[in-house]
């Protein structure tokens, strides 16, 4: 037996040594004090490294009623963080098929089964535990927050979408949700749903960027080129942080109405309040297409003085290398090899939250299940 486990059994059987002891006092105090001999074959259990024996000794020990239950909570919640969810389940089963409890001990009986099943992954079981507490407690808001986590992980958004109505009205989170189902309608192709799931999003949370994104992709699955313009440049107002994601499509829509002078107007400003490096790329290859290297050299020259960074460094490196006027030649050489080297190690993605990293956006961070905190990295960060 673990010697974690060893030191988290004692204090549990002290105490059950305790109730025993008390409750053989007030059953007639004439017989003098005695600790039950069942304690002490608990105890040699335990100490014996037979941790199963011992649970089963000490639980019966300690006759469950509304005077003795605390105990038996402890040892379940203390086995569940310690990772030993199997022994969690069988002490809260126990409290759970127990008759003498009152209510609210019962309702909390269940709640820690509950809990138990969740933590094994065993999501069915557990959510059917939450929905019968939260049908006897509607405001029961432990209860609604791990049936909507649960929800979230099964991927049941009509659900989770009741549950967090219910808790708190959590509206970006709704947002969300919303979201979600309009992905899953535009993906069928149900371009109706998905705008109605779109609009819902919006109602909850007119910041929403993913909202935004996706109005666009169904616009543009249209052919609304110019509605999906105006959907992709009210993502620069709602966060600039994420213009790096609606930069390439709102290229593409323009060239689809033959305006690429309102592209480059609209995004050479509207780039210099975000610190990515990624769009600003894709920018200054559209800029050279459309108006000439010099007036994108000039450009990239402007912005790395702005938001000085290793990607616009190797992008600068390598125009510099391929400029074929003998007057800005140069050989980036080894200088390169490096920052790329360097580049290949840094995440595009952090999560402001937590600090998780990856090269995918994720609108729901999967270190801390927090919703809109993945962002770009930027500027010196980056």
């Amino acid at each position: 037996m673990p010697q974690g486990l060893l030191w988290l059994l004692l204090p549990v059987a002290a105490a059950s040594g305790w109730f025993a002891a008390h409750r053989f006092q007030i059953r007639g105090r004439t017989a003098g004090f005695r600790i039950e001999p069942e304690y002490f074959k608990g105890l040699n259990y335990l100490l014996n490294e037979q941790p199963d024996k011992a649970i089963e000794v000490l639980v019966q020990l300690v006759e469950i009623d509304s005077e003795t239950v605390e105990p038996h909570f402890a040892l379940g919640n203390l086995f569940r963080r310690q990772g030993e969810v199997d022994r969690a389940i069988r002490i809260h089963q126990n409290l759970v098929a127990r008759p003498q409890l009152t209510r609210a001990q019962c309702n909390r009986a269940l709640f820690e089964l509950g809990r138990d099943y969740y933590q094994a992954g065993l999501l069915d079981r557990a959510e059917n535990l939450f929905r019968e507490l939260v049908e006897r407690d509607p405001r029961n808001s432990e209860a609604l927050r791990l049936l909507g986590a649960i929800y979230e992980q099964e991927n049941e958004w009509e659900k989770a979408i009741a549950v967090v109505s219910a808790l708190d009205g959590n509206r970006p989170v709704l947002a969300n949700y919303y979201c979600e189902l309009a992905a899953r309608a535009l993906a069928a192709g149900e371009y109706a749903r998905a705008r109605k799931m779109l609009r819902r999003a919006y109602f909850k949370d007119r910041r929403c960027v993913r909202a935004s994104l996706l109005a666009a992709s169904l616009a543009h699955s249209e052919g609304r080129y110019k509605a999906a313009i105006k959907s992709l440049q009210r993502v620069s107002r709602q966060d600039p942080y994420y213009l790096s994601e609606a930069v390439a499509p709102l290229l593409e829509c323009y060239d689809r109405i033959g305006r690429p002078d309102q592209a480059i107007d609209f995004l050479a400003g509207a780039l210099h309040r975000q610190g990515a490096f990624q769009p600003v790329m894709l920018f200054i290859q559209y800029l050279e297409q459309h108006r000439g290297k010099d007036e994108a050299r000039l450009y990239l020259d402007t912005y790395l003085h702005a938001h000085p960074s290793l990607p616009g460094l190797a992008y600068l490196l390598e125009s510099l290398g391929q400029d074929t006027d003998a007057t800005h030649r140069t050989d980036p050489g080894t200088g390169v090899q490096i920052v790329h080297k360097l580049l290949e190690k840094i995440p595009m993605y952090h999560c402001s939250n937590c600090g998780f990293k990856g090269n995918t956006l994720h609108w729901q961070c999967p270190g801390c299940r927090q919703w809109n905190t993945i962002k770009p990295y930027s500027g010196q960060t980056a």
